[in-house]
């Protein structure tokens, strides 16, 4: 761990945090080929839910024949499925975390407990609240999006894509949506951060400064509808229908994962699986900074890049003073 450590933090990992070595000069081969092994295999939240994705396509998934036409069978079969994902998701995680107190306060980074009372929720409380809008509107978003995406599938709007005919591509689109995910997130969230769009929408998501698992897909139901639509560029590149369903698990689920609040699952003395990051738990304390994530260094080239150290606090803090003048 760095000796320049912010205060008021219960967890730091090392800092400064590192952006990904494919967008630095000169290039570095080897911390390439580490970055992309440790984004993607062995126990990696990534690899985790292209299983998943792959699970309910086999067993939880009506034919695509089926989603030719809108029936109710078909369509709450998809929405009971992603109603136990988020629950099992969402819900382990919290138990393990907060409720049973599995690893106490290591790995935690902000020393606080989530709020149990609070005016700046509508239900009163913190995790309710969070409930509420993931349970409630997010689930419910998610399902309509996959529900169009299978009809336009399945009645030839868009392109399917199978492994028997181009292997490559099949596999590739895997590896390209967290790509996707790097750009698309960092756009839309500068976009929410507008004045207006901040105050109305994006406003009710930062209710929660101190973050849990129910936090993540804790947004108004415009900002799930933006943050989820990111999916329709398969109107575009084609799809096979496990990809949609990685897409779609992919943006929901890792929602809930960064937002533990937790570095990670702490087994004995090793962190057994990375999950959430503190470049996006600053984000939640301080707001202006990091605004997209560490794959694509967006907020390094635009300026808003909380790298953990003091010194880029400080800069922060600069900032600020000359933006309020």
């Amino acid at each position: 761990m760095s000796e320049e450590q912010l205060k008021g933090w219960n967890h730091l990992p090392d800092v400064p945090l590192k952006t990904s070595p494919f967008f630095t000069w000169p290039p570095n081969p080897v911390e390439m080929v580490k970055w992309f092994w440790n984004s993607w295999f062995l126990i990696t939240e990534k690899l985790i839910i292209v299983g998943i994705a792959f699970a309910c396509y086999i067993w939880f998934q009506p034919p695509l024949d089926a989603t030719q036409t809108f029936e109710f069978g078909w369509i709450a079969q998809m929405y009971a499925r992603n109603i136990v994902l988020t629950l099992l998701v969402a819900g382990s995680l919290h138990l393990w975390f907060y409720t049973y107190s599995a690893q106490g306060k290591k790995l935690k980074f902000d020393p606080r407990p989530l709020m149990v009372q609070g005016r700046q929720f509508t239900l009163g409380g913190q995790v309710r609240d969070n409930m509420f809008w993931t349970l409630g509107t997010g689930v419910l978003i998610w399902t309509a999006f996959e529900v169009s995406l299978f009809w336009a599938l399945a009645n030839g709007h868009m392109r399917l894509i199978t492994f028997e005919a181009n292997p490559f591509w099949f596999v590739a689109i895997f590896f390209l949506i967290p790509i996707w995910e790097s750009f698309y997130f960092y756009v839309i969230h500068r976009a929410l951060h507008i004045p207006f769009l901040y105050k109305h929408v994006h406003s009710l998501h930062h209710r929660n400064i101190n973050v849990g698992p129910w936090s993540g897909m804790s947004m108004h139901p415009v900002e799930q509808l933006i943050f989820l639509s990111s999916v329709f560029v398969h109107l575009i590149i084609g799809a096979h229908p496990v990809h949609i369903l990685f897409h779609l698990q992919y943006y929901f689920l890792t929602a809930i994962t960064t937002h533990t609040g937790f570095q990670g699952i702490l087994v004995g003395d090793k962190n057994r699986l990375a999950l959430g990051t503190f470049h996006h738990q600053m984000h939640h304390r301080y707001f202006e900074c990091n605004y997209g994530s560490l794959e694509i260094p967006w907020d390094k080239w635009f300026g808003s890049f909380h790298d953990g150290t003091v010194s880029a606090n400080e800069k922060m803090q600069e900032r600020r003073k000359k933006i309020m003048g």
